[in-house]
């Protein structure tokens, strides 16, 4: 079994409770003990926690005044996003040597197709102890491995032995290891989808053979045909390793709870129309259409609007939140505010005959993100934003090492 190559290789790799290993990490002293990571000191909700802290019953997206009810003793960390990027880049990094194709998942998640490094470093389980050596000499942290013949039972594969596990299911194993599973246990099968397979018969992924994949196809497209494929063992998904082009790129804040005064909003927009638009501008791009919104007990409020010419400036981003919480706020409480540019374009694609003079804007924007950048975020900035929120940023979900997705 060693020496047979497999048809194709993927590994999964999921870093342990990463956050907090990684506080534990730069202060021993933590080592051992329960940790929470929360958005800020005066964070309300854990991001992630320790081991030590699960053992407790404490979990992700609990409330701290829970988690200590559970365990007293319980030890509350700021998140600190930058370390945590600078971690995941070099773990990333130092992937690519192993094999050069690498699709970074989540800032603690990568996949790495192996099919053709299987004669340079030997079977499955050799490269799944290398991974975790590797991951361990650039990080001194642990992390989990999963190895399978496709995408999804990789990662399934991954949780199997957490933490600090290996688990390897070679592909001819697949479907019979995964019969038994409930389809929602699978990466990518959602409640809603989970539903429309239970009324169906559909429960685990050996049920899947029950239901013609043209049901699926017909309700769902390409994305249904390929979870028939997953419950079978047989994700056909390749590894995306290039950053398409931007579809939107946008910025939203929680509130402090049931918010009405008016210029506590305006400042939470103009801080979200600012990162917007700083991002924009770092990655030589501009929008003319922006969605505004504005989160309140009822749900959204807001809409999309355009502004005349393609902008990468905060300031004119910021005067169509104003036309927004002009038209479509009541004074009714806020609970978050969002700002999006929609479909990004690169900067000076669009000539207009009648396009107005941006040098100025351009040129103290120029100056401002180069003192930004050297400095700190916000170091120089409009003066309203003085008063913006103190909570730190946070790591997006689709976080890459690289491109326009490399940002909190």
């Amino acid at each position: 079994m060693e020496n047979i190559r497999w048809p194709r290789m993927i590994a999964l790799v999921d870093m342990n409770a990463f956050f907090a290993s990684i506080e534990q990490a730069d202060y021993p002293e933590w080592q051992g003990l329960p940790v929470g990571v929360t958005n800020g000191r005066t964070g309300t909700c854990i991001i992630t926690c320790s081991y030590e802290a699960r053992a407790y019953g404490i979990k992700t997206g609990m409330r701290i005044k829970e988690a200590r009810q559970l365990c007293p003793d319980f030890i509350q960390v700021p998140a600190r996003p930058e370390r945590y990027v600078e971690v995941s880049t070099r773990i990333m990094a130092a992937l690519e040597d192993i094999t050069p194709r690498v699709e970074v998942f989540s800032v603690d998640e990568a996949f790495l197709e192996l099919t053709d490094c299987q004669r340079l470093w030997g079977s499955a389980g050799r490269m799944g102890h290398l991974i975790k050596q590797t991951v361990h000499k650039v990080s001194g942290l642990s992390c989990s491995v999963g190895v399978s013949g496709d995408k999804t039972t990789a990662k399934y594969a991954a949780k199997l032995n957490k933490p600090d596990g290996l688990c390897i299911i070679p592909p001819w194993e697949a479907q019979q290891r995964l019969a038994p599973v409930p389809v929602t246990e699978l990466c990518g099968i959602s409640t809603g989808i989970g539903r429309f397979l239970a009324e169906r018969g559909v429960h685990t992924c050996g049920d899947m053979k029950k239901l013609p994949i043209g049901e699926l196809a017909q309700r769902f497209g390409n994305p249904g045909r390929r979870i028939w494929y997953m419950c079978q063992g047989q994700d056909p998904e390749k590894l995306v390793t290039q950053v398409p082009a931007p579809k939107s790129i946008g910025h939203g804040k929680v509130v402090p709870p049931n918010t009405r005064d008016r210029a506590v909003i305006h400042t939470w927009l103009l801080h979200m129309s600012e990162k917007v638009a700083t991002r924009l501008r770092r990655h030589a791009l501009e929008a003319c259409k922006f969605s505004i919104g504005l989160r309140t007990s009822q749900g959204w409020a807001g809409d999309t609007l355009k502004t005349a010419f393609p902008t990468q400036d905060g300031g004119r981003i910021m005067m169509l939140c104003e036309l927004v919480l002009g038209e479509y706020w009541d004074g009714e409480g806020i609970f978050q505010v969002q700002v999006t540019a929609l479909h990004p374009q690169p900067k000076g694609q669009q000539l207009s005959l009648f396009g107005y003079d941006t040098r100025k804007v351009d040129a103290f924007n120029q100056v401002m993100d180069c003192v930004n950048e050297r400095y700190g975020e916000f170091v120089l900035a409009p003066a309203r934003l003085l008063k913006r929120s103190d909570m730190p940023n946070v790591i997006a979900p689709a976080w890459k090492p690289f491109g326009h997705r490399k940002t909190i």
